[in-house]
């Protein structure tokens, strides 16, 4: 139990993808202009590396390493991401074609995604479980969820304030983006 503890705490908040290993920050700066539009994407994001990592645990543990191809991970994982994100794509548009608009191309983007592929990576490379492959990942997504929604609330902010023409848009963004990653620093030891 300690261990998931673990798990848990060092994936949303010391290690977090964005904050602490600076990945996934495309989609990252690209949708958050919005809380809303953070929020759809963090949510996608959760459902496909959650799936993903399962799936790839799968391919890793029962294909590639039993016939002895595991130089294919990369290509394999890539292609069953890119498989849940146009599943992913294929949903959004017929339930919220609100969000599927306001996502536009980032959705698509998720299948590039380097955190997404990144979870899938690391939990074969930490010998995890199935379990602990599940939770790392849900953790991973969450952890990457809060990151899209503070920065999205810290730039619907910054909207209003009077910032300085040079640094209008993705500048603040990257400077707001910098000092929360130094305020995850103080999680460090935690876990």
């Amino acid at each position: 139990m300690q261990a998931m503890f673990s798990i848990i705490i060092g994936s949303i908040f010391v290690n977090n993808y964005v904050l602490g290993q600076f990945l996934g920050i495309c989609p990252t700066i690209g949708v958050t202009k919005k809380t809303e539009t953070a929020s759809g994407m963090g949510i996608a994001v959760i459902f496909v590396v959650t799936l993903a990592s399962i799936i790839t645990w799968f391919i890793q543990n029962y294909i590639l390493v039993k016939f002895g191809i595991e130089y294919l991970q990369t290509i394999a994982f890539i292609l069953v991401i890119a498989s849940l994100v146009q599943s992913v794509e294929i949903v959004i548009k017929k339930i919220s074609p609100n969000l599927y608009d306001s996502l536009g191309v980032y959705l698509p983007l998720i299948t590039t995604n380097c955190m997404v592929l990144g979870v899938a990576i690391k939990n074969i490379d930490n010998g995890y479980t199935l379990l602990e492959t599940i939770v790392n990942s849900v953790s991973a997504s969450i952890g990457f969820f809060i990151a899209l929604v503070m920065l999205a609330a810290l730039r619907e902010k910054l909207e209003l304030s009077d910032t300085p023409k040079a640094f209008k848009g993705v500048p603040i963004a990257m400077v707001t983006l910098g000092l929360m990653a130094i305020a995850f620093m103080g999680f460090n030891g935690l876990a």
